[in-house]
């Protein structure tokens, strides 16, 4: 009864009991079958790292990180769809000037520039304005600059200068106040202002105060190069912008005009006319825009009888302006 009862009560024990090299045989088993499937993986193609990690277990604390890595270094598609940038107006070098048709949402049509030779010899010489600050040059209030900036600027080889600039505003005590400027000049400047000055009529056109940008003038075009200059009192109001340049007081034949300026705005009255830069500061010590993209282009215009065909070719301004806001019925058409 005794012997009977121990053995009801230890029925588990015998049954669990395995030998010893069966235990061993089962874990080189066990052993075997993984390295098979890792071979059979390779002979369908090579495992990626998650997928042999995979087969060993640590493929979940691995990946975890990597992804919420990945999630934060790049943004989710519907985040890159949402930010749409406005576009960066480059200048090709093409020389050729194929003729332009525009569509009916610009109404406006336009052929191509003949240029032929001898009628390239009764046209008149092509006019250049130009705007100063962010095309010509950049400048600074001395006191607001930081010297981070202008010890860099300075090491990196940019021209500059320190301007006083009297204004005709009063101090407290009544006498005139002086504005200390930094102005750091466009690579190129003087060699572009000389290059272009051999074939074009130059004009300087600013948005600036007379104060500020004539004694600043007069330090860049030292051999008079710029034949006519014009300040802020000579810009316009419209009903999109304020201090805009109204071509048309310059010239009646808009054929043969172009203006360079940072700020397309600037010239909304003329779309067709305007040449948009990329803007100049002082972090740009390398920029090769003067002599290397609008020199080859003003070059080119030179040579045209209407620079319009070209200049809505490459820019499309006009299209540019509607997408901003400003409808063709205000663009001077």
């Amino acid at each position: 009864m005794a012997h009977a009862e121990s053995g009801r009560g230890h029925p588990a024990s015998s049954e669990m009991y395995v030998p010893r090299s069966m235990q061993v045989w089962r874990g080189l088993m066990n052993w075997l079958a993984f390295f098979l499937q890792v071979f059979l993986q390779i002979l369908r193609g090579t495992p990626s790292l998650a997928q042999f990690l995979s087969y060993i277990g640590l493929r979940q604390s691995f990946l975890s990180s990597s992804s919420a890595a990945a999630a934060v270094a790049a943004p989710s598609p519907a985040a890159v769809a949402a930010f749409k940038p406005l576009p960066v107006v480059e200048i090709p070098l093409q020389d050729s000037c194929p003729t332009v048709h525009a569509g009916s949402d610009s109404d406006v049509s336009i052929t191509a520039a003949d240029d032929d030779d001898d009628d390239l010899l009764a046209v008149e010489k092509l006019t250049i304005v130009l705007d100063l600050d962010e095309t010509l040059v950049c400048a600074y209030e001395t006191s607001s600059l930081p010297e981070v900036i202008r010890s860099q600027a300075i090491e990196a080889g940019l021209k500059w200068f320190e301007l006083e600039c009297v204004s005709s505003d009063k101090e407290c005590d009544g006498k005139p106040k002086v504005n200390y400027v930094t102005v750091f000049e466009r690579p190129g400047l003087h060699e572009f202002l000389k290059r272009v000055g051999e074939f074009a009529n130059l004009i300087l056109f600013t948005a600036g105060l007379e104060d500020y940008a004539r004694p600043l003038v007069d330090r860049i075009d030292k051999d008079n190069l710029i034949g006519e200059r014009l300040y802020r009192p000579s810009t316009v109001s419209t009903e999109y912008r304020e201090h805009v340049k109204d071509l048309s007081s310059l010239s009646k034949d808009l054929c043969r005009i172009v203006i360079v300026d940072n700020n397309p705005f600037s010239f909304l009255l003329q779309p067709l006319n305007g040449i948009p830069c990329v803007p100049f500061s002082a972090g740009q010590p390398y920029d090769d825009q003067l002599l290397e993209v609008l020199l080859p282009l003003l070059k080119h215009l030179s040579l045209q009888r209407d620079v319009r065909p070209v200049l809505y070719e490459r820019f499309h301004m006009p299209e540019w302006f509607q997408m901003h806001g400003i409808p063709a019925s205000g663009n001077g058409f």
